[in-house]
């Protein structure tokens, strides 16, 4: 597997499912105008992940939001077991806490094995957060901030979601994601 591949497959993914569904109605401006870095990581341990991810962090709090207002950290080769990928999103949240980021990013979570507390493992409702590949999507708080303000309703969206996912159905996301363009 080879990072063109994987970048293709998670452009894919977001121009389908988050863009092509409304599941994050902020996605598309970003991604019209190319401002999301998408970055693979070659990593096969969680310690190497965290490298990474501090790097990933400091170029995105040191880019020009107009040229980079986001990445998608993408990790096909470390945590592919979703407990993991759990366990590790609260030493990203950390690693985005640190000083020097000015409490200026956050993480967002997709997982091809996403699932919310309370739900079942084939609940449609996960798919909102599942992606080809375990990834941590680094935000901007500005650009978050500025999002939510931007859309009157921001805290209706994850019901939308869910219900958009139900009325897709498994069938329906399967179809959805294997058409081709």
């Amino acid at each position: 597997m080879d990072a063109d591949k994987v970048i293709r497959d998670t452009q894919d993914w977001l121009e389908k499912a988050v863009i092509g569904l409304n599941l994050c109605p902020f996605a598309k401006a970003v991604h019209v105008k190319q401002q999301i870095r998408y970055a693979v990581s070659n990593a096969t341990t969680a310690e190497a992940l965290l490298e990474d991810l501090l790097e990933e962090l400091y170029v995105l709090h040191e880019s020009d939001p107009e040229v980079i207002d986001t990445t998608l950290l993408i990790h096909p080769y470390v945590l592919d077991d979703f407990l993991d990928y759990n366990d590790f999103l609260d030493v990203a949240d950390a690693a985005a806490a640190e000083p020097q980021f000015n409490d200026d990013l956050q993480i967002a979570s997709f997982h091809p094995q996403f699932q919310f507390a309370d739900t079942g493992a084939d609940d449609i409702e996960n798919y909102t957060n599942r992606s080809p590949y375990p990834m941590l999507h680094l935000l901007r708080e500005d650009s978050v901030e500025r999002a939510v303000a931007a859309f009157p309703e921001a805290e209706q969206i994850y019901e939308k979601n869910m219900a958009t996912l139900r009325a897709l159905g498994h069938a329906g996301w399967k179809r959805l994601m294997s058409s081709s363009d």
